[in-house]
């Protein structure tokens, strides 16, 4: 099994900056796409932004600008820095993961979420 450790959210005022950190453990033979993902009450879960195993990003376009993705592939870690944050970027935002499995397969996972609010 991968488990995935979030960390980084928390309170912040507009304007502010908060890093997010997902680390991921266990059964993983090689990592290939990581991602951060949100989601508010009543509605569906969004992708922020996505990191692939070569580099490339893609953000969603209320992000662009804001956020930046990036991941250390040595600590299996993906990071998210979210600055000039605005109260609409509050959320809970998941970690994901697709990995290929030491057992085989290609799977996914979804880390608990963290709590990120921001205040106006």
């Amino acid at each position: 099994q991968v488990q995935l450790v979030e960390s980084g959210g928390g309170l912040v005022q507009a304007g502010g900056s908060l890093r997010l950190s997902c680390a991921a453990s266990g059964s993983i033979f090689s990592i290939n796409a990581m991602g951060w993902y949100r989601q508010t009450p009543g509605k569906q879960r969004e992708l922020v932004a996505a990191i692939t195993n070569g580099g490339s990003t893609n953000y969603a376009d209320s992000v662009k600008g804001r956020f930046t993705i990036s991941r250390d592939n040595a600590k299996n870690t993906v990071y998210l820095q979210m600055n000039s944050l605005k109260p609409e970027d509050t959320a809970v935002y998941y970690c994901q993961v697709s990995y290929y499995s030491i057992y085989g397969g290609y799977l996914e996972v979804w880390g608990q979420g963290t709590l990120v609010t921001v205040s106006s």
